[in-house]
């Protein structure tokens, strides 16, 4: 079955965002700021993209969705980044309505539209477990009952960590929380033109029947500077430095090295 997952790097889509802006100038001059996207350069090279490089199961792909404004230095940038990764596809686009273009995108990349496939999407600053792709994979087969029955159904591997990272390292704590962007999937049966973009991920469970596994951590999700999701008042969760027992857990788990990681951080 097609494995598609979708990731949006710096998008300035119309919609889409919980920090507004007066115009689309002022979200294009924010999303490619230096600043911020020496730190979503940062966090794609030691959080997103390890993870994928590693999966136990290699058959999937992985679209990254970036503006065609994007200046040439960072597309050379992220070119240069995902070029041992055969499953990586860039697709630029002119600013358009968020869900719809998404939407267009993963349609556009199945092979066979008559068949099933699954979908995730995958933030430019959150992890999945190495043994994501499989396991989704897996769930799917096991519920083979329910999703005969189904147009779309959802798996969510709800167990995993908020981290903070940087120069010093990782800090973090494990969470349980439903329906987060990072280790969700979806099954979409042959014929039916739903997308995983066409749901907002927190309310995914009022539209189809949902599959949830909670037996291991399976997601990282980072808080930096620059969360779309945390530029308002929220309340900070609190993280504490890893052990020496769980840096050795993020690397076997998510790939995520803390050498590397401070390394990369040190020097900008």
């Amino acid at each position: 079955m097609q494995v598609i997952g979708l990731c949006r790097f710096s998008y300035p889509a119309i919609g889409g965002f919980q920090v507004e802006h007066a115009s689309l100038e002022e979200r294009i001059a924010y999303l490619y700021a230096e600043d911020r996207l020496e730190e979503r350069f940062q966090l794609m090279e030691t959080v997103a993209l390890p993870c994928l490089r590693e999966q136990t199961d290699q058959d999937f792909e992985l679209i990254i969705v970036i503006g065609d404004s994007l200046p040439k230095q960072h597309r050379e940038r992220l070119q240069d980044i995902t070029a041992d990764m055969p499953q990586v596809r860039i697709h630029s686009e002119p600013p358009r309505k968020q869900r719809q273009v998404m939407k267009e995108i993963l349609n556009k990349a199945r092979r066979d539209p008559d068949a099933p496939c699954l979908q995730f999407r995958h933030d430019d600053d959150d992890a999945v477990s190495v043994d994501f792709v499989e396991r989704l994979r897996q769930t799917v087969e096991d519920c083979s009952g329910l999703v005969e029955k189904s147009k779309t159904v959802a798996v969510d591997f709800n167990r995993g960590y908020v981290a903070e990272v940087g120069a010093s390292g990782i800090a973090a704590t494990e969470i349980h929380r439903p329906y987060y962007v990072a280790s969700l999937g979806m099954y979409v049966r042959g014929g039916c033109n739903l997308t995983i973009m066409n749901f907002a991920h927190e309310k995914i469970l009022r539209f189809m029947p949902t599959v949830t596994i909670s037996d291991q951590p399976m997601f990282v999700r980072t808080h930096n500077g620059y969360n779309d999701s945390r530029q308002k008042r929220v309340k900070p969760v609190p993280v504490t430095p890893l052990t020496p027992d769980q840096v050795g857990e993020f690397e076997a788990r998510f790939a995520i090295r803390q050498d590397d990681l401070k390394r990369v951080f040190a020097a900008d």
